[in-house]
């Protein structure tokens, strides 16, 4: 185990060293140089069609509104509460500056990879309409690079039990232990149990639940979020200094903080912001595949603001209220970094907002990553395996829940990483596709090299 652990550590250390940064980023910063930064420039469009898009509008299987939800529920989770304060805690402030950084080339590649997906799914054996990055690799890019969509849905398809299921039950399960005292046994049977009522209904359930819970949770957090940021106004502006400072200077050693240096910032930063957002990893077009959408780009413009709103809106509280609040300092990490920023700021209250927040954000997150990786498994094997999956993905919960998962972290981060590249090659290639269906439907509206304006009827 400990030559296999040592292996993987060595792969983690090269997936996401100097050269995976530069390409999550450098193919970011093309497709939104390509775009000419239409995806900034477009996000009240982006916002109006989103709410026009809780109706179906063409062929699908959930509304275009739903398909955000699912996505959001796979990536609003973990990474929002726990993966901003390990970035903090390993990288310092800065960290916090290159996860806005990451977001904001990664909605140009949310955007992408959207418009790949709906132009280039197509139906199961089920009647059910598919996609994603093994699609738009096999459709988009022909015979030759069939292999490379075979490449990503094993990774896929095996990084969601570590991402998608472990890591999250897991995390369930030790802060409601550590707030409540809950037995992880239990917690992992109730996990099962409502996970199993919602996935065997398949994505229309899936995308019905979430586009209830994801749109509560995200607002109560938010809403608390901001009353922590008032209360610790005072603060803030060292705390928006610090973030910009460090992001290009070291973090000296402070109280708990065992400083950071500049690269480690860039480091956390970029990593546990794909970890959050999942721009480039190539999982939310999945979802964006299955939705009722007029076409490639509206259901991109909509895709777009899942970075967006996980990042630059979610993450940025979170980031903020432990930086503000002085926690950063304390030597803590992870949930626990989080929970002693609110509970500081809201004492009595704030260590259990963010114990039964983290819970339900980690319960969405199950269900959307179910639906990525069976999509995963199904492009391999057929829609006979589906079941057999979703049925492995039930049991497996209650093994992420009571097990020691340091291992399953450090293979989940690898295969993060190791997903991306598929997507990230094929995104690339791709381009001129993206660039110039995005322009027909600029045209098409009555503009022609600036795109903007009020949303299409």
């Amino acid at each position: 185990m400990e030559a296999l652990q040592s292996l993987v550590g060595t792969i983690n250390g090269w997936a996401w060293g100097p050269p995976m940064l530069v390409i999550i980023l450098g193919v970011g910063l093309f497709l939104q140089i390509g775009l000419k930064f239409m995806p900034i420039r477009n996000l009240g469009r982006g916002f109006k069609l989103m709410i026009q898009g809780r109706e179906s509008v063409g062929e699908g299987q959930i509304s275009p509104f739903n398909a955000l939800m699912t996505a959001l529920s796979a990536t609003i989770g973990t990474g929002n509460i726990a993966g901003v304060a390990t970035a903090v805690f390993l990288g310092g402030p800065g960290a916090l500056f290159w996860m806005w950084m990451t977001a904001l080339v990664g909605m140009a590649t949310k955007y992408s990879e959207a418009v790949c997906a709906v132009k280039f799914r197509e139906k199961d054996d089920q009647g059910n309409y598919v996609g994603g990055p093994m699609y738009y690799i096999k459709n988009g890019l022909g015979a030759k690079w069939a292999w490379l969509g075979v490449v990503f849905a094993i990774f896929g398809a095996i990084a969601a039990f570590g991402i998608g299921n472990g890591v999250q039950a897991n995390g369930v399960a030790q802060v409601l232990e550590t707030n409540f005292g809950l037995n992880t046994s239990l917690t992992g049977i109730v996990l099962m149990g409502l996970t199993g009522a919602v996935i065997l209904g398949g994505i229309t359930r899936i995308g019905a639940v979430a586009g209830k819970l994801v749109p509560f949770m995200a607002v109560s957090y938010i809403f608390f979020g901001l009353i922590v940021l008032l209360i610790n106004i005072g603060e803030i502006g060292n705390a928006l200094s610090l973030v910009f400072t460090h992001a290009f200077t070291p973090s000296a050693a402070e109280g708990g903080f065992a400083g950071a240096a500049v690269w480690a910032a860039i480091r956390f930063g970029v990593a546990r912001g794909v970890f959050s957002n999942e721009a480039g990893l190539g999982s939310a077009p999945i979802a964006h595949a299955a939705a009722n959408t007029k076409g490639p780009v509206n259901q991109g413009l909509i895709a777009m603001l899942g970075t967006f709103i996980d990042t630059i809106i979610v993450c940025s509280i979170t980031g903020l209220a432990i930086i503000a609040s002085g926690a950063w300092t304390s030597g803590e990490s992870g949930a626990a970094l989080t929970s002693l920023a609110f509970e500081t700021s809201l004492p009595g209250f704030g260590g259990y907002l963010i114990a039964v927040s983290l819970s339900i954000f980690a319960f969405t997150t199950i269900l959307g990553w179910s639906y990525y990786g069976e999509k995963c498994v199904g492009f391999l094997a057929g829609t006979k395996a589906l079941l057999p999956y979703r049925l492995l993905w039930i049991a497996a919960i209650y093994f992420g829940a009571t097990a020691d998962l340091g291992f399953i972290w450090l293979l989940a981060d690898t295969l993060n990483a190791l997903m991306a590249l598929p997507n990230l090659i094929a995104l690339a290639l791709l381009s001129p596709v993206v660039f110039k269906v995005t322009k027909e439907f600029f045209v098409s509206n009555g503009q022609t090299e600036e795109p903007g304006g009020n949303p299409a009827e």
